[in-house]
């Protein structure tokens, strides 16, 4: 099965932007905008969400299944959080096809067996519960998580949101962090140069960044001001500023 419905705005250098869990490639379009006025942006929904609810993939499947719609010719490729995690596995899959690699709130994984195995089984919990509760109430849960708390009222992105409960659970079960290898040991094979983000306010995902940026051979990290996980929906415009930034250096 093909993934469905690459969007492309805007005209410039290719930039693929790969969205969060629970998003969808209509989500962050403060931060898409900005970017699209650069570049020719190209966005799509990942497995579980969107128009690809039915889709169940692993992150190294989504991997190939996209390898099979992104272009041939290397282009910047980009994502946040769930997004960032199959950016970092494309890019091990299809390193001459990486022009550059952009990374907000990636994570490499969980080093120790027992942790990760934990982290699989908490995924799972979570899963059974987007089945019980329904996608609507899952969401209400999920945005009033800690990292989420700092987020601007605005309706478009809620509106945004993948709303199929099947789809979201799949993807926890398939592609969350729970179900990815430790990456770190491979980080060095990736030569592209690569922009590894946080937002400041994030303690956690900012140790990741400072740890991708050494681990890859030519990384840089940054952090966004004022801003916690979703640091280009809370900060959208400094956000895209550091893209930018990154991509004009090239």
């Amino acid at each position: 099965m093909s993934l469905l419905g690459v969007q492309r705005r805007g005209s410039g250098p290719p930039l693929v932007w790969l969205h969060g869990f629970t998003q969808t490639k209509d989500s962050a379009h403060q931060f898409r905008s900005i970017l699209a006025g650069t570049n020719e942006l190209l966005t799509l929904d990942l497995p579980g969400h969107g128009e690809n609810a039915a889709i169940q993939a692993s992150l190294d499947e989504t991997a190939e299944l996209l390898a099979e719609v992104l272009p041939v010719g290397p282009f910047t490729l980009g994502g946040y959080s769930f997004g960032a995690r199959v950016s970092l596995h494309f890019a091990l899959h299809f390193p001459t096809r990486v022009h550059a690699l952009v990374l907000l709130g990636a994570s490499r994984g969980i080093d120790d067996p027992a942790a990760r195995e934990e982290r699989r089984r908490s995924d799972e919990a979570l899963a059974e519960r987007i089945e019980t509760i329904g996608s609507d109430a899952f969401l209400d849960e999920w945005l009033a998580r800690e990292m989420f708390a700092s987020l601007p009222d605005d309706p478009l992105e809620r509106t945004a949101r993948s709303r199929d409960a099947v789809g979201l659970a799949g993807s926890l079960r398939h592609a969350g962090t729970g179900t990815q290898r430790w990456l770190a040991p491979l980080l060095g094979s990736l030569v592209m140069p690569t922009l590894a983000m946080a937002g400041a306010r994030d303690e956690k995902f900012s140790r990741e960044a400072s740890a991708i940026a050494e681990g890859v051979l030519n990384g840089t990290a940054e952090f966004v001001l004022d801003a916690h996980h979703a640091a280009h929906l809370e900060q959208p415009e400094r956000s895209a500023t550091l893209v930018q930034e990154f991509t004009r250096r090239l």
